[in-house]
């Protein structure tokens, strides 16, 4: 029987357990994947730690790439033998072996491989929606981009560099600043060093940013509002240090009538035409070279619990993924 990580209750890392699991026959609608990589993501732990309730007893991981070992009934997207790779629910990536529906699957394309794919999808999507959708980056922009050497931080600080914006990035050590660095961001501040706000209006000649995009959460949330431009708006996309409190909605009118936003991947890709074409923006770009996909660390999947503990502890940069 195949395996996969499990969790009976919400809490820390030794939550998760490597548990033997039945996986049948495709339910129409289905398709079963035999997966080749996972992807590892914050918002994981914070399924794991109960931030995010989930049914329990559950999988984890939304995330992964792999084979179509068969298809249901009615299923029309995928086909057995097809590479495919997803992101989204529903939770359950951090297996060899699954059924998931059919219309959340999207066909790799042949410069693509299975590793890439799962290092890219959530973190790739995140950022298609998050530049092209949420806020569309225009050439001219000077964006915010905290945790610019994370996973989503490298894909969007790269992505938009080529649709012609200018990138302020934050970091929390040297070593995340050359990364960030390395992979285009005009302009670095280490916030765990600098207060950041007042050097994003220096950056910016007083204006401020176009836009935020915030995946921080408590530690960052004033400093973000404080670097916007006049009617600018602040895209919160994670809570890294911890939820942000409970605010006055009329600062936003005080700070120069600014947006705020807190968008999901889900909610975006809810309908397949959406995402379908968010895939095929993410493909494109990544299969011209604009945006490079670097896995900086692997972790065996049944070892999930070590990658948990390094991403908590902000020890990776870029992409991660798990082997099964």
């Amino acid at each position: 029987m195949p395996f996969a990580i499990r969790i009976h209750h919400p809490g820390g890392p030794e939550a998760m357990s490597w548990e033997e699991v039945e996986v049948g026959n495709p339910a129409p609608g289905e398709a079963r994947v035999r997966h080749e990589a996972v992807g590892l993501n914050f918002i994981d732990v914070y399924h794991r730690s109960g931030l995010y309730p989930l049914p329990l007893p559950s999988g984890l991981g939304l995330e992964a790439a792999g084979v179509v070992e068969a298809v249901g009934e009615g299923v029309t997207e995928v086909g057995a033998g097809d590479r495919v790779a997803y992101a989204g629910g529903p939770v359950g990536a951090y297996s060899e072996l699954r059924c998931l529906p059919a219309h959340r699957l999207l066909k790799l394309p042949e410069a693509i491989g299975s590793r890439t794919a799962a290092a890219m999808m959530l973190q790739g999507l995140t950022s298609a929606y998050l530049l092209l959708r949420t806020y569309r980056v225009q050439a001219g922009d000077t964006v915010l981009i905290h945790a610019v050497a994370g996973g989503v931080g490298l894909i969007a600080c790269q992505w938009a560099k080529a649709l012609g914006a200018t990138v302020i990035g934050t970091v929390s050590s040297p070593a995340k600043a050359a990364l960030a660095h390395a992979h285009g961001c005009d302009h670095i501040i280490d916030y765990s060093r600098e207060d950041f706000a007042p050097l994003v209006r220096e950056i910016t000649g007083g204006e401020g940013v176009a836009v935020v995009y915030d995946g921080v959460g408590k530690d960052t949330f004033a400093g973000s509002l404080d670097s916007l431009r006049t009617c600018g708006m602040l895209v919160c996309l994670g809570n890294a240090s911890g939820p942000v409190p409970p605010f006055d909605p009329l600062l936003l009118s005080q700070k120069g009538s600014l947006f705020l936003t807190r968008p999901t991947l889900m909610h975006y890709t809810a309908k397949r035409a959406d995402l379908v074409a968010l895939g095929s923006e993410l493909f494109d770009v990544v299969g011209s070279g604009k945006v490079k996909i670097e896995v900086n660390q692997t972790y065996p999947l049944p070892d999930v619990a070590s990658a948990h503990r390094d991403l908590a502890a902000r020890k990776l940069t870029g992409s991660t993924i798990l082997l099964p």
